[in-house]
């Protein structure tokens, strides 16, 4: 099945391993050939696992981010297929998010009985409507993310460890990435600028209560003392 899935995407054609250099290296269109072209093993690692509660849309998501992070250490010099390569972190991934998804049910379930088993004790003094809240604003921060251009996504994603995995620090996100650590950072800083801006981030500031007059004013004060510095370069990063 895995050499099937890259027979289909073309990943043995002689120009695999310079796609997977360029997507390496930043560039949008590399990558974003290489998760269309490997999206059928992510559709197949879903197929193969129980799901439980977790939404089937949910369950490929996860599989793509295990996909992109399989993409990102991905060496094709070693010899060994990308779909064998790639499966075990799609697998990982998928497992994850069926993990926190039963868990949040089970939580919800013991707030709703009212169970005072000491497991549950501090969610217990949390409400469902809470936990749909929190639910909200995850999914509203990992949308916003992804509307990044891919590089500064990857650098957001690693920083903060969105696919579940530890943070990285800026040295390592550089080295994956083919440049510096203090490169990482100031590309890490551009995406934050864009992440606050107002028209960007207005449906998670809405979630979390932080889009009042002054939060918004902060802000563009922000965005505009970070083009300064960069010498007035405007709009999305």
């Amino acid at each position: 099945m895995h050499r099937q899935t890259d027979e289909a995407s073309g990943s043995g054609h002689p120009t695999g391993a310079a796609l997977f250099h360029q997507a390496q290296a930043g560039c949008r269109d590399s990558l974003n050939r290489l998760m269309e072209g490997h999206d059928g093993l992510v559709q197949a690692a879903v197929r193969q696992q129980v799901l439980g509660d977790l939404p089937y849309p949910d369950a490929v998501q996860a599989g793509r981010m295990g996909l992109w992070r399989a993409m990102m250490r991905f060496d094709p010099q070693r010899g060994t297929a990308f779909s064998t390569y790639a499966w075990p972190s799609i697998v990982h991934h998928i497992w994850r998010a069926v993990k926190v998804q039963t868990c949040s049910a089970e939580r919800a379930e013991a707030v709703r009985r009212g169970a005072s088993c000491p497991r549950w004790h501090a969610w217990a003094r949390v409400d469902p409507e809470e936990l749909d809240t929190r639910r909200s604003v995850r999914q509203a921060l990992y949308a916003l993310v992804q509307r990044l251009p891919e590089r500064l996504q990857c650098i957001v994603v690693a920083r903060y460890g969105l696919d579940g995995q530890p943070p990285d620090l800026y040295r390592e996100i550089g080295a994956r990435l083919g440049m510096t650590g203090e490169r990482a950072r100031q590309l890490h800083s551009e995406a934050l600028v864009w992440l606050r801006h107002p028209p960007h981030s207005d449906e998670l500031r809405s979630l979390v209560a932080r889009h009042r007059l002054a939060d918004y004013t902060w802000a563009e004060a922000e965005a505009q003392r970070w083009r300064a510095r960069r010498g007035g370069r405007h709009g999305r990063p």
